[in-house]
């Protein structure tokens, strides 16, 4: 049976003279952990009771928010059946799904006037000049049209509702119904992107993908001037709806932007380095003088510089190089710099003890021990740039960012945003790929 071994008085206090820091610790080091949890929770709380997160969320318009997500994934078709001289005359909206006297699937005249709108299953609206009965869950509720306002039957369910002079009505994702006394607004939604591929010009519009690509390898012509393919490939990239020359345009604009900006503040960041290093630049006031531009440059946020450069140059790619060239020389100087300070000085005395100039010791005794790493940090400056460059052409600077705005305050193209968004992340997931493989060569060859 084992026992707890023990040690005398003696024992004991030497080891207390010995070891006190373990003994006797501070209140810090017994209570530092609870005491900065406290702070967090503390500062927390006062960061909600602050800045009004609770009621900001309970009062947040969350409908509309699921509306503007949906439209990301979907699209919507919004005619208006307008009452004309007694009849239901369709208009519709600028973006123009389908051509003019297109056969519609969902919407289809009636034998007796007006149309008759599908919202999938059983569910549809029957809309005549006098009266507009809405088949829901299979039952039908008729709408009586007034000269001033649409008038709720009683017993409605709650997916139909009295707004005023109008009357509600929800189909779930499928869609919605205004109902007035002077036109019925419909919204039906569908899964995916309307016309992403061709327009409601384009003479491939409503064809099946095998049908596009029978005609382009083997159909007849349809434009005698030119190859079906090549016909193709123009009626995508024209696109008046999606507009995809333009948005690939603006992003290759986006990515020069970032390369250019990039690569500017690489030159001029790699002398003035040399310079703002201590070990090699032996002027404590150059060496001051020089980090403190460094900090002037980075300190300015690259959006501040957009701001500032658009103002004198106007919208277009100049102002995002430039921005991203002033904020990056500020911050390149100052990895640069802090590189050559941690450089070996055994490489440069050698170099120097053969009797070499200045410029010789520099270049063979201090830039292969730094070289991979400023070429490590510019090539993660570039990727970081690339998401960047996407926001600063929001403020004018040119590229997709000012495109993705343009969207953005339509309130109506979420699925463009998306189709945006989603080149953008394909753009930065190729160039991270890209830039890690390239730091990883570099920092293997170092350790070779």
């Amino acid at each position: 049976m084992s026992s707890v071994p023990t040690i005398n008085a003696a024992e004991r206090n030497r080891l207390l003279a010995t070891y006190p820091q373990v003994f006797h610790r501070s209140f810090m080091q017994r209570w530092g952990l609870a005491v900065s949890a406290a702070v967090v929770v503390v500062y927390l709380a006062f960061c909600f009771a602050f800045f009004n997160v609770i009621p900001t969320f309970v009062n947040g318009n969350w409908d509309r928010a699921s509306i503007y997500l949906q439209d990301w994934y979907s699209w919507r078709a919004q005619p208006r059946l307008r009452f004309q001289n007694g009849e239901v005359v369709p208009q519709w909206t600028s973006r123009g799904q389908y051509p003019q006297g297109a056969n519609i699937p969902w919407m289809q005249p009636m034998p007796g006037g007006g149309y008759t709108v599908s919202f999938g299953g059983s569910d549809r609206l029957d809309v005549t000049p006098a009266r507009v009965d809405i088949h829901l869950d299979g039952r039908s509720y008729p709408v009586e049209i007034t000269s001033d306002q649409a008038v709720l039957p009683p017993g409605a369910p709650a997916a139909m509702e009295q707004d005023g002079n109008k009357v509600m009505v929800y189909f779930g994702f499928e869609g919605q119904a205004e109902i007035r006394s002077s036109q019925v607004y419909i919204q039906r939604r569908f899964l995916g992107w309307a016309n992403f591929f061709f327009d409601t010009q384009s003479p491939f519009w409503g064809r099946s993908l095998p049908e596009v690509a029978g005609l382009t390898l083997s159909g007849e012509r349809l434009d005698p001037n030119r190859s079906n393919a090549s016909l193709a490939l123009d009626n995508f990239l024209n696109n008046a709806s999606w507009q995809h020359a333009d948005i690939l345009s603006k992003l290759m604009q986006t990515l020069v932007m970032a390369f250019v900006g990039t690569l500017f503040a690489t030159l001029i960041a790699f002398p003035l380095a040399f310079v703002a290093a201590r070990n090699i630049t032996r002027s404590r006031p150059v060496n001051w003088g020089m980090k403190r531009v460094f900090d002037f440059l980075r300190s300015i946020d690259m959006l501040i510089w957009a701001l500032f450069f658009t103002r004198a140059f106007g919208p277009g790619p100049i102002p995002g190089i430039a921005a991203i060239f002033f904020t990056d020389t500020g911050a390149l100087g100052k990895v640069y710099s802090e590189a050559l300070e941690n450089a070996d000085d055994k490489q440069r005395e050698g170099v120097k003890s053969v009797g070499a100039s200045p410029v010789i010791v520099q270049r063979y005794g201090t830039v292969p021990q730094v070289l991979p790493v400023f070429v490590s940090q510019s090539l993660y400056f570039w990727e970081s740039n690339t998401r960047s460059a996407t926001v600063i052409g929001a403020v004018g600077a040119g590229g997709i960012g000012l495109k993705l705005l343009e969207s953005m305050k339509t309130n109506a193209d979420w699925d463009k945003v998306a189709y945006m968004v989603l080149l953008i992340l394909l753009v930065v997931f190729v160039f991270d790929n890209v830039s890690n493989a390239l730091r990883s060569r570099l920092i293997g060859r170092k350790s070779h």
